[in-house]
């Protein structure tokens, strides 16, 4: 039972008590990059329908790349006036909601309800059970609503968690700069050139760093050794290299890394017409099976069809879904 589906995520609340796994693993060797990755496969991300008239790329959570512990699906949204992702459940998994271009609400059955613009997170846990929307704002100038949002999957311990929500805004993200200015860097979960991100943000530890490389500039990058990784292109020409092997890659596709090897190398050539622009993701597998239907993933099938019925009499975490209805659904243009 894999069927996966999407949305896209918006904002927030406070957060309470961490208990999640620390996002930068405790060692006493220090992250080096001696051995780059090399590449498993690269996948261009084919634009398909997804919500209500919204349009996405989507890359994990297809036939060509499922269950890429602890990842679930990675989206490259864009949500035009009209389209949206209207009342919709979730549980035993995380979202991680990343805005290029825009401003999307969210509001939930718990009272939790804001807006996340151009540059700024959302990370939420879902755990027991949440009822949301999450609806784009009308843009002036009528342009789509743009982003990323990856599922994670959690813990078994912690998929009966209370659901939550971080928002990080993109003033809270540490900028390097490296390669002589060539190489610039936010520092959205993890770590990069010495510098760390906030650390409290999601359960799953998850590295989220987002490149901007110009002609000629060159990018070392360490991993937490035996995490899972892959690199997903937003603009220009990539070349990720490994082992005296060069690979280019443009842009809409996801770079799937091997597991062995402590880093990633990657650079623009010095004639490229213009900066290439990826995220690098990173994050600790699971060893625990995954059993998906929909918005729904836990790790038995018992669980599911559980999840399901819960949902269906609002019992076990999904009670205040009882007659409520977001607000900003209501817009819907139907």
């Amino acid at each position: 039972m894999t069927i996966t589906t999407s949305t896209s995520t918006s904002t927030s609340t406070t957060t309470p008590s961490f208990a999640g796994l620390p996002v930068i693993p405790p060692t006493n060797e220090p992250l080096t990059t001696s051995s780059p990755r090399k590449i498993a496969k690269a996948l261009e991300a084919i634009e398909q329908s997804e919500g209500a008239g919204a349009r996405v790329r989507r890359s994990i959570g297809t036939p060509r790349l499922r269950n890429f512990s602890p990842f679930l699906m990675l989206d490259h949204f864009a949500i035009p006036p009209g389209a949206g992702f209207p009342d919709h459940p979730h549980r035993g998994q995380e979202t991680i909601t990343y805005l290029l271009s825009g401003a999307v609400d969210h509001e939930d059955f718990a009272g939790n309800k804001g807006t996340i613009g151009e540059g700024d997170l959302q990370f939420m846990t879902a755990g027991r059970g949440i009822v949301h929307a999450e609806m784009p704002r009308l843009n002036e100038d009528g342009a789509p609503n743009v982003g990323l949002q990856l599922w994670v999957d959690l813990p078994k311990a912690l998929k009966t968690c209370e659901p939550r929500y971080r928002d990080l805004r993109a003033a809270e993200i540490p900028l390097v700069e490296a390669d002589g200015g060539k190489v610039k860097v936010k520092v959205i979960s993890g770590r990069s050139y010495g510098t760390d991100s906030v650390k409290e943000l999601a359960y799953t530890p998850v590295w989220l760093l987002d490149f901007t490389v110009q002609p000629g500039g060159k990018v070392e990058q360490a991993l937490p050794k035996g995490w899972n990784a892959f690199a997903y292109t937003l603009n220009g020409t990539t070349v990720f290299s490994s082992g005296g092997v060069s690979r280019p890659v443009e842009q809409f596709h996801n770079v799937v890394f091997e597991q062995e090897g402590d880093s990633i190398a990657a650079s623009v050539e010095e004639g490229a017409e213009k900066e290439a622009r990826f995220i690098l993701v990173a994050g600790l597998p699971l060893d625990q099976p995954i059993v998906q239907y929909g918005p729904f993933v836990l790790t038995s099938r018992d669980e599911v069809y559980q999840a399901m019925m819960d949902y269906q009499t609002h019992s076990n975490g999904f009670e205040r879904a009882l007659g409520w209805e977001s607000e900003i659904g209501k817009s819907m243009v139907h």
